[in-house]
């Protein structure tokens, strides 16, 4: 597969706050594909981390896709207020919400992408009702609500599950990876069916800067062994 066929989807969650707007133009120069952002509410998730207001300022020094990680409770209440700061896509999770397809249409009517999220304990089969509506699946291979984690190996099953449903039932759909992963992970998770994935550390985190670290994972994916590329992409 060629290395550019996988999206690489930078997490500002790991980023230098005091440099964030440098760290973004770094990213995106070196060829990111989209900014991932992490809106944590401390109820959620264990974490709190930001709202529009950061959003907005980085939607101002890029022109990258915009996708934003509700880990909230109640997220419809929110998608007004980051749509009028820039997003463009909205990750939701299964986990929470009672009304799903209700979600799923009001980000519709904001004329935005929307994908779902399912933690490491859901399994995938809960997608099978949503899948056919959705823009992106995302798999979380850590649990959410930190940076810095590492990759659950055993979420490898599901990931290739997830791509077997999306191939029979919405081949234009997105698979995700968020958590966790490197240039060791990368691979795995491409092999797996993953076309879009979501790093931190191992960009912003890499010692010889953001370019070096996006660099660093695409040759990683180059290098995956065996991999097809997913229908519909």
């Amino acid at each position: 597969m060629n290395a550019s066929a996988v999206k690489i989807a930078p997490s500002i969650l790991s980023a230098d706050f005091a440099r964030l707007g440098e760290q973004v133009t770094e990213a995106e120069r070196a060829g990111a594909d989209r900014i991932h952002l992490d809106v944590m509410d401390g109820h959620f998730v264990p974490n709190i981390s930001f709202g529009a207001i950061v959003v907005e300022a980085v939607r101002r020094i890029t022109k990258l896709p915009l996708e934003i990680h509700l880990m909230i409770t109640d997220p419809d209440d929110y998608f007004d207020d980051f749509v009028a700061a820039g997003a463009d896509s909205f990750l939701v999770h299964w986990e929470g919400n009672d009304n799903l397809h209700r979600t799923v249409q009001r980000v519709r009517q904001l004329n935005k992408r929307v994908g779902i999220v399912i933690n490491p304990a859901t399994p995938a089969s809960v997608l099978e009702e949503i899948l056919i509506d959705i823009d992106q699946v995302v798999v979380m291979t850590v649990n959410p609500g930190f940076g810095h984690q590492h990759f659950i190996e055993t979420m490898v099953g599901k990931i290739s599950r997830v791509r077997e449903m999306i191939n029979r039932c919405n081949p234009q759909c997105e698979l995700e990876l968020d958590g966790g992963v490197d240039e060791k992970s990368a691979p795995i998770g491409v092999a797996a069916g993953a076309n879009v994935l979501v790093a931190g550390s191992a960009i912003f985190g890499d010692p010889q800067g953001v370019a070096a670290g996006v660099d660093r994972l695409r040759r990683a994916i180059a290098q995956t062994a065996d991999v097809t590329k997913p229908k519909g992409k």
